[in-house]
């Protein structure tokens, strides 16, 4: 099948969600009866500082959501169950599930005085609702802080091209920051000044690569990514964060330009098979591929990107709709580029194992799979060479602004968790609560993350649907419509459940008692949250 008529299919899909059924979830939250959001109410001039435009602030939400998710969960579905039932859930997943989550949690944020969704939870199911909820997102937070050190790590070592431009970038961003908030200065002409400064160290980096010439180099970059980590999340989020993740979409913007640009000039057909097996290595259909599809379709971690960070920096709560529902549909894009390139970049049968995308994938190299697929479709523009730069340097880009998003949001939870629900204050200090994430995702980088990350893709979607659920029961005691949120909860839940039970089986059969042990947890913990809720629904109603 030709890949250019199923991009556009997925193009024209997205944007009748955006206009129409977008539109029906703000009539449903009055988003437009806000008066002051918490970026004005409770502004303090570290976190909760109103951004300069819209489009400031839909650069931070979308490069903080945007992780190495969306494209690599359909480059690895692709091959395992094939093009078209990843393509259909990337759809659908985007427009009624995802994007109501991400779009959900940002306006209950924005009506709980920006609180994050673990203590908006107290307030809607109770107190130990939250303390369960908000450690578990504090352990899963953890993990994906250590895993994308890690990852970056990683990825610095095999590609040194991207050390420059990406450390360069991050004292652009602090000059831009600083021109715009603290000089008034036009925040377009810095953006073409800031953009300009990206693309010449972005050349000199390919000129230039930086290797440490020690035996295990990885050590030391997780300690530098961390030390960053630690510095972003203290510092006011609009000198560094925000800056940042703003200009880091351009990086992404023009990635996915050109991607779909290439897809369109090249217009390739697929050369894998729509539908592989129902059975793979990794599991079954149902429930796997919808796990391992996460940001692409759906996905926790943007529910505490959306209460974390977006809702204390959002100027207007009309913007909700376009820097939440927005991003997510984008997102949806990117999955789809994402799939589109390996499934008609590469070849399925190719003597050429260099380009043959099962061969590619049993390397193990995702990242390295899906940039060759992109050099391939957007060959006709630039040098496949170039092309693969291009997509490990906005894989690259992804996974920093995730990194030190990651690390606020943690910070905010340990405050809530630690320094109010336990009563100790010493952790409402943003530089010790942020030290102690540090330390306990240092320990995890350095050795046992690897082990625990096979179950961090369920416990992602259980977050899904957990968040999902409580969005439901606030609307459901508003007495608003609360089906937008309560199917998609129901579904999300189901299926990560079935996930859980799978995994566990399979983990306890390979003798793996620490994954089993912690997959069994995660059930019993949705169950306890459905449980409260409904306990919580119930008393309501008898007391109407």
């Amino acid at each position: 099948m030709n890949s250019t008529g199923l991009l556009i299919l997925v193009l024209i899909s997205f944007a009748i969600a955006f206009k129409f059924y977008g539109r029906y979830l703000e009539r449903i939250w009055d988003t437009k009866s806000e008066e002051k959001t918490p970026a004005h109410t409770k502004y303090d001039g570290i976190d909760y500082v109103p951004a300069k435009h819209w489009i400031i602030l839909f650069g931070h939400h979308f490069s903080s959501i945007a992780g190495a998710g969306p494209i690599l969960g359909p480059v690895i579905a692709g091959v395992l169950w094939g093009w078209g039932p990843a393509l259909l859930w990337i759809v659908l997943g985007s427009v009624f599930l995802g994007g109501v989550h991400d779009f959900s949690s940002l306006v209950l944020s924005l009506k709980h005085n920006g609180e994050t969704i673990g203590q908006i939870t107290k307030n809607i199911l109770g107190e130990k609702s939250k303390i369960v909820f908000s450690f578990f997102l504090w352990l899963s937070l953890i993990l994906v802080i250590a895993v994308f050190a890690a990852v970056t790590a990683k990825t610095f070592i095999e590609e040194p091209r991207i050390v420059i431009p990406s450390f360069v970038f991050i004292f652009i961003a602090i000059l831009f920051g600083f021109l715009v908030y603290r000089k008034n200065a036009n925040f377009i002409l810095v953006t073409i000044v800031s953009i300009l400064l990206i693309a010449f160290f972005l050349y000199v980096g390919k000129n230039i690569p930086v290797r440490i010439p020690l035996e295990n180099p990885i050590k030391i970059w997780i300690a530098i990514l961390l030390l960053y980590a630690f510095v972003a999340s203290v510092m006011p989020v609009n000198i560094l964060l925000q800056p940042r993740d703003y200009l880091s979409s351009f990086i992404l913007f023009f990635g996915l330009f050109f991607g779909v640009l290439g897809i369109f000039v090249s217009h390739p057909s697929t050369n894998a098979p729509f539908f592989v097996s129902f059975n793979s290595p990794k599991g079954p259909l149902v429930p796997m591929m919808f796990v391992m599809i996460a940001c692409g379709a759906i996905s926790g971690f943007h529910s505490l990107v959306s209460s974390g960070t977006t809702s204390k920096q959002i100027p207007d709560a009309r913007h909700s709709r376009r820097i939440a529902y927005g991003s997510m549909l984008t997102e949806g894009v990117l999955a789809s580029m994402a799939l589109v390139c390996v499934v008609a970049g590469l070849y399925w049968n190719s003597p050429f194992q260099d380009l043959n995308y099962p061969f590619l994938m049993q390397k193990g190299n995702w990242i390295g799979t899906f940039a060759t697929g992109y050099g391939r479709i957007v060959s006709g523009m630039f040098s496949s060479d170039i092309g693969k730069l291009i997509a490990i340097i906005m894989v690259n880009s992804f996974v920093l602004t995730t990194l030190d998003t990651a690390t606020r949001i943690t910070r905010y939870i340990t405050a809530e968790m630690f320094g109010q629900s336990f009563r100790m204050p010493i952790f409402n200090n943003r530089f010790f609560a942020t030290f102690c994430v540090i330390a306990f995702a240092a320990y995890l980088a350095y050795g046992a993350w690897e082990k625990i990350w096979p179950v961090f893709g369920a416990s992602n979607q259980l977050t899904a649907g957990l968040v999902l659920f409580v969005c439901g029961c606030f609307l459901m005691i508003k007495k608003k419509n609360s089906l937008s949120c309560l199917i998609p909860a129901i579904v999300m839940l189901v299926i990560t459940i079935f996930a859980l039970i799978y995994q566990a089986i399979v983990f306890y059969k390979s003798r793996s008692l620490l994954l089993g042990n912690i997959s069994v947890v995660l059930i019993i913990l949705s169950f306890f949250i459905i449980v409260e809720g409904i306990t919580r629904i119930k008393a309501l109603r008898r007391n109407v």
